[in-house]
């Protein structure tokens, strides 16, 4: 049900048929809207829903113009079904499950994630200063003093 209404309430209201204002009076404030009969219908049901008692914390009436949903769907949807973070976890899973399939399919399979792998390729790169290093530290005018702070000549 939540996908179905999504589909309508992630449209601007224009596109969707439905209202772009609350509904103070459903009779009223639906003829001449221009509204579409199946974005009436469904607004006349959030309406309905909304006068049951059980349903009253939900405030169905006071949404019904964006199909019940309660100020901007996508951060409300936790009380519907399902979260967008929940959403985006799911494509991120499906992606990182896909890449894997296809680096195994090429000959390349990828480490188990909760693998650490340690990658470690030592040279030895020399000790103590080079020939340039070694005249700058020398140098009486170096950038900074014995105490590693700048010096302000």
């Amino acid at each position: 049900m939540a996908a179905y209404i999504a589909k309508y309430a992630t449209k601007g209201a224009e596109t969707a048929g439905t209202l772009d204002r609350p509904i103070r009076n459903p009779i009223t404030d639906l003829i001449g809207s221009g509204v579409t009969d199946h974005a009436r219908r469904m607004i006349l049901t959030c309406w309905h829903l909304g006068a049951l008692p059980e349903l009253e914390d939900l405030r169905l009436r006071k949404w019904a113009h964006m199909l019940g949903f309660r100020g901007h769907f996508s951060t409300k949807s936790r009380a519907y079904s399902v979260t967008l973070g929940a959403l985006r976890q799911e494509r991120a899973d499906h992606n990182e499950a896909f890449t894997r399939e296809r680096a195994a399919e090429a000959g390349h399979p990828l480490p188990d994630p909760d693998t650490v792998l340690v990658l470690s390729h030592w040279r030895f790169a020399g000790a103590g200063l080079t020939a340039a290093e070694t005249w700058l530290a020398a140098s009486p005018n170096s950038a900074t003093s014995p105490e590693g702070e700048p010096t302000h000549g």
